[in-house]
């Protein structure tokens, strides 16, 4: 088959790779129907996390069931599915209690800029659609695998209610799907922190109300002026960086809470601070397979449009393209046709 490798920054191949293969009796292989980049891919390609030996990239996965493990029965040959970036059992404790991404058999995909993919904890992890859903379909059930499930869980994290006012801290493919999940969770405000007019535009026509071009302190006092002094109720972090996680607890108010997805990277939380701020903090790696069922059918109900976030299709061969235009901002999200 053919797929992604990443040799070093700035260095994304197409490769002939082995076909996958059941390796244990819970697996299956399915045939990508469309896979994509994510904003997290770019940190290694930009050299912010160590890479080591070259390695097949990509975690966001929609396709036909190939083959299945003795131990799979949930789903079968050539069904359509959707998995997590993250597997699990769900069966385990703490997938019972919600929280699959931190299954105690959890495996991170990796390997998924491929024609092919083997999929662990497939019994677990994969929801099969009734009947394989129109091409126009695929887009929004991708953005489901991962950025629309971590926005979800950014926004549920951050405890969004309806009638509260929601503060976006990034305008990536994942704040842009946070700005849908606290719309549907009935946000009467919603305020994203957004710099690109293209994505203030798909901020807003996905329920965003205010816009703040300010970064750092400048964008916490305006997001003061716009709550009358007090901060949002709740807060999504997107991006991962230091002056984003700042930004999120600094714009919170008093018992609000912020939920961060963003994969951190140099963040260090001033426990002095938080202490009296009294702003409640949660997230981590989001459990996309709790939300899967309900986010899958808000999707092919056409209530939710998740796949707008791809901004760019390239068939997968030009896959380093893709790279290069999400990281020079030429373009939100990458869509890779096989």
């Amino acid at each position: 088959m053919r797929g992604a490798v990443i040799h070093a920054p700035g260095d994304i191949r197409f490769e002939n790779l082995d076909d996958p293969k059941i390796l244990h009796p819970a697996d299956a292989i399915i045939r990508t129907a469309v896979t994509c980049v994510c904003g997290s891919d770019l940190w290694p390609y930009r050299g912010l996390e160590p890479i080591g030996e070259a390695h097949p990239m990509g975690h966001e996965y929609v396709g036909f069931v190939e083959e299945v493990g003795s131990e799979v029965t949930a789903v079968r040959r050539g069904q359509f599915v959707i998995g997590s970036f993250a597997t699990s059992d769900n069966t385990c404790a703490n997938c019972r209690n919600g929280f699959q991404s931190n299954c105690l058999h959890r495996e991170f995909m990796s390997t998924c800029q491929a024609d092919y993919v083997r999929i662990p904890n497939a019994q677990g992890t994969l929801v099969a659609t009734g009947e394989t859903p129109g091409e126009q379909f695929w887009p929004g059930l991708l953005a489901v695998s991962d950025v629309m499930g971590t926005g979800w869980w950014a926004a549920d994290a951050a405890e969004v209610k309806p009638g509260s006012t929601a503060v976006v801290v990034g305008d990536g493919a994942v704040g842009l799907c946070g700005v849908i999940a606290a719309k549907e969770m009935g946000a009467g405000r919603i305020i994203v922190m957004s710099r690109h007019e293209p994505r203030q535009k798909l901020a807003r026509e996905f329920g965003a109300t205010d816009i703040v071009t300010e970064r750092g302190e400048e964008g916490v006092a305006r997001i003061k002026d716009l709550t009358g002094g007090i901060g949002a109720d709740a807060v999504l972090e997107c991006v991962g960086t230091a002056q984003a996680m700042q930004q999120a607890l600094r714009s919170a108010r008093p018992g609000g809470n912020v939920g961060f997805v963003g994969v951190p990277h140099d963040v260090a939380v001033d426990g002095q601070e938080l202490f009296f701020s009294h702003v409640g903090l949660r997230g981590g790696p989001a459990p996309v397979r709790r939300y899967l069922p309900d986010l899958i059918d808000r999707v092919l109900t056409g209530r939710i449009d998740p796949g707008r976030v791809f901004d760019l299709t390239l068939p997968l061969e030009q896959v380093a393209e893709g790279y290069q235009a999400m990281d020079e901002r030429r373009a939100i999200k990458t869509l890779l046709t096989p």
